[in-house]
């Protein structure tokens, strides 16, 4: 394995963005250049491939009608020359200054790389209302096209018409703007992104008042979602004058509405916020929303309308960190609000979804198979809360449990439990001498007492179950609740057609092991069943996930799901990555090893338990990816393309062939493992 080049994130195609937010003066020049280039300096250190600075950064913003001073804005060209000379190692700089042009001062936003200045942006709209003057001393740059500049004796383009795009790295595409720019009802950012921009880039002032940071955070994650780009935003901080007017220095960068991070509010020093942005991301998903390029094709093809300007950029590798938050749970988020939310959407999506279902049939029952685990208990508890809702008696549901060759006591107490405890029709099938008639018919070596504990042994017992079901349904007046989650439907975890792979109506589809853990948590946190049925909940969280099909070993250790198919934290994790995302396994790799090499870094979910916490290193990792990639598009896609009705639950993705995922049945996983063996080498 190159480990240089798998550590780099640019071999992952992401880049490095700093937000400075240098100290300020009142109009001192110099003192602010050299704040500026000290800033850059550090961040050239810190490995970034380009450093925003704010509006009016070297000129300082509040000083009103010295912005008119001639000795002033000579200064600020003079500081120019000399900060564009000392670029020659430094990334790209974005910086704010006011600049002569024909007769009128623009508040503009600079473009220097590699000592050369690339372009000037004029700020389209000025703010010219309340505490705002502008109009007092910019001209508007709104219209301007294809002009040059002379600044410091260097010409270079001018205008609001400009992208900045690295030599070879046609992603690496950046659009300027500036403060009230993306106040407006029209951003000039939306115009850039549909050009081809997928980093928008806002220098701003923007004084500090009560309740504005929301709004900024309103407006850079909205912005950066709805132009499928990342948005960096950075705002004045101290020194700026306070004459009337105070400065918080916010700055923060947004991935389609992801919080990358956000710099320190009031701080009393210079700050440098550092966020790796996932420029291959942001491209995928344009690639997959049609409406983004018909919203390019209704405004007349913007990028007909921008000049390109070129600036050098060096690749590096070796392992520089990876400074964006990596969630370890995708589905899953660790912040307690947002996974209180979460689970209260996708809890009571499926109860909706089974309640309109269970309307639109002629029966008057649910079926559900009850085993003691944990999809078959979340099947239960929706199908009890839709019995709710529906002003049933929860009688209406018929639980089945079905103990086979491996049912453990514990299991199937937990599902009697469970089903006295809500109030659910209970009843008890024993499938074991159907199932030894089915191996004695096939004469397989079990019927004959030998202990072969193949798939069809297995598929025997899991078949029946359903074939069981489906006639119960039948007789009863009612249609089958299937348990299945997406987890299992992503690995092809499921015993196809008369198997838990079928049913009327797959309730948990949608929903991935690792959520589904959580909102069996939630319900028991949020009092949604009494006191009965929440203990039982969490004895069932605290069983081994096991299909208990095959009986004990001789040290009595059950069968094992996770140890079969690897964990179901890597495998959520990869599914989310390579069919939400589209990402290549050998980035999917290098992002797990973020999220899962050390297990005190980052943001658990609220309430995981402490001794369930675990790090997996890279190899474990590269193990159970290429598992999941075996599995899922060399295995699997037949069992999806002929699943039942389920509703789609998490903006993740579903697997449904009529929805998020169609693939062929008959492909293999060849070209996938081949791309993780180039990124990783041999193992």
């Amino acid at each position: 394995m190159n480990s240089e080049r798998f550590a780099s994130i640019h071999s992952h195609d992401l880049i490095r963005v700093a937000t400075a937010t240098p100290r300020a003066s009142v109009g001192d020049v110099a003192a602010n250049a050299a704040a500026i280039l000290e800033l850059a300096r550090q961040a050239a250190e810190g490995g970034a491939d380009l450093v925003l600075f704010p509006e009016l950064a070297l000129s300082s913003y509040a000083i009103d009608d010295l912005h008119l001073q001639e000795a002033l804005l000579d200064r600020v060209e003079a500081q120019i020359g000399a900060l564009i000379d000392a670029s020659a190692d430094l990334p790209l700089l974005l910086v704010g200054a006011p600049l002569r042009r024909k007769g009128r001062l623009y508040n503009c936003a600079l473009a220097i790389a590699r000592g050369r200045l690339l372009g000037v942006v004029p700020k389209s709209f000025l703010p010219n209302y309340r505490e705002y003057y502008e109009k007092r001393w910019f001209a508007s740059g709104s219209g301007i096209t294809g002009q040059e500049i002379v600044v410091a004796a260097k010409c270079a383009p001018f205008g609001t018409d400009l992208l900045f795009t690295a030599e070879g790295w046609a992603d690496f595409t950046i659009h300027v703007e500036i403060c009230e720019d993306f106040w407006a009802p029209l951003p000039p950012s939306t115009i850039g992104a549909l050009a081809g921009a997928l980093l928008l880039c806002n220098l701003s002032a923007s004084n500090i008042t009560i309740g504005k940071a929301r709004d900024r955070h309103l407006l850079s994650a909205s912005q950066s979602t709805r132009c499928l780009a990342a948005y960096a935003y950075c705002a004045a901080g101290p020194g700026e004058s306070t004459t009337d007017l105070a400065w918080d220095g916010q700055a923060m960068v947004h991935e389609m509405g992801d919080l990358l991070g956000e710099s320190t509010r009031f701080g009393d020093q210079a700050e440098l916020l550092y966020a790796d942005v996932d420029l291959q991301r942001l491209r995928l998903e344009r690639m997959r929303n049609g409406t983004f390029n018909d919203s390019a094709v209704a405004a007349g093809h913007p990028e007909n309308r921008f000049r390109t300007i070129c600036f050098p950029l060096t690749l590096r590798t070796g392992d520089t960190g990876l400074r964006r938050p990596v969630r370890r749970f995708p589905f899953v988020p660790a912040n307690p609000q947002q996974l209180d939310a979460d689970c209260y959407e996708a809890f009571n999506i499926q109860v909706e979804a089974l309640v309109t279902r269970f309307r639109a049939t002629s029966g008057g029952h649910f079926v559900v198979g009850v085993s003691g685990g944990l999809d078959s208990t979340h099947a239960l508890i929706v199908a009890a809360k839709a019995c709710d809702r529906l002003g049933l008696p929860r009688s209406a549901i018929l639980g089945y449990t079905m103990p086979g060759f491996a049912t453990g006591e514990a299991t199937k107490g937990n599902a009697w439990a469970l089903m006295n405890a809500l109030g659910v029709a209970g009843e008890e099938i024993d499938i074991r001498p159907a199932a030894r008639q089915m191996l004695a018919d096939m004469d397989h070596p079990f019927a004959r007492g030998e202990p072969v504990y193949d798939i069809t042994f297995e598929n025997v017992q899991a078949g029946l179950r359903t074939d069981y079901l489906f006639r119960l349904a039948n007789r009863n007046g009612g249609f089958v609740v299937g348990t299945g989650d997406l987890s299992e439907l992503a690995l092809g975890w499921c015993t196809y057609g008369v198997g838990d792979q079928m049913s009327h109506y797959a309730v948990n589809s949608g929903v991935p092991k690792t959520l589904i853990q959580y909102l069996i948590r939630w319900c028991i946190a949020t009092d949604q069943f009494n006191e009965a049925t929440k203990s039982v909940l969490d004895a069932i969280l605290n069983t081994e996930i096991s299909p208990e099909l095959v009986p004990a070993d001789a040290g009595g250790a059950l069968q094992s799901t996770e140890s079969k198919v690897g964990p179901y934290a890597l495998n959520d994790f990869f599914l989310h990555h390579i069919v939400r995302q589209g990402l290549p396994p050998s980035k999917v790799a290098f992002l797990a090893w973020h999220a899962w090499r050390d297990l005190n870094a980052g943001d658990w979910p609220a309430g995981y338990p402490d001794d369930a916490k675990i790090a997996y290193d890279l190899p474990t990792i590269r193990h159970w990816l290429e598992n999941f990639l075996r599995r899922f598009f060399g295995m699997s896609q037949f069992k999806r393309s002929a699943i039942p009705n389920g509703p789609k639950v998490s903006s993740g993705g579903a697997l449904s062939p009529r929805g998020d995922w169609r693939a062929p049945s008959d492909g293999n996983a060849a070209l996938w493992l081949d791309e993780l063996e180039e990124g990783l080498g041999q193992s």
